[in-house]
């Protein structure tokens, strides 16, 4: 008897729990199952029809791998492909190829941009500030606010 008031209590917030999420359209390409310490990616193999042998390259050098189709057979599955349909064995989905990185590879990468832009942010500020004139005082207001709408 204690048992079956436990699992009802289990499916009850369960169930409070799915409908507290909010709806989000779904993605128009499918995202395979995580694995431990690696991160996937859909990187573009063509444009406009023609092969992007150079954006590929990139991306390789940058540690990303091919994924083997016979690995994630759920996206087979999702992307409509019977597994012949993947050229070389690949999963590949309307001019992308899904590849993997090691997670710390990408926050590296990840890091080195975010350092890049922090940069280029200080310089921008420093000469607009540079600028300033006693007559004309400037001011940094680094704030967004969106409104949806009629606003306040």
């Amino acid at each position: 008897m204690g048992n079956q008031n436990r699992m009802s209590r289990e499916l009850e917030s369960r169930e409070n729990n799915l409908h507290d999420q909010p709806w989000e359209p779904p993605s128009s390409i499918p995202t395979p199952d995580p694995q431990d310490g690696y991160a996937f990616r859909w990187v573009r193999t063509m444009v406009m029809g023609l092969d992007d042998a150079r954006n590929v390259s990139m991306r390789r050098r940058e540690g990303w791998e091919p994924v083997k189709a016979e690995d994630h057979p759920e996206l087979l599955l999702d992307l409509g492909l019977d597994g012949s349909a993947s050229k070389n064995g690949l999963v590949l989905f309307g001019g992308l190829m899904l590849c993997k990185n090691l997670e710390e590879k990408v926050g590296k990468r990840n890091g080195y941009y975010e350092g890049m832009a922090d940069q280029q942010m200080r310089s921008v500020d420093n000469n607009f500030m540079r600028e300033n004139d006693a007559r004309m005082p400037l001011f940094s207001e680094k704030r967004a606010e969106v409104t949806f709408g009629r606003g306040k």
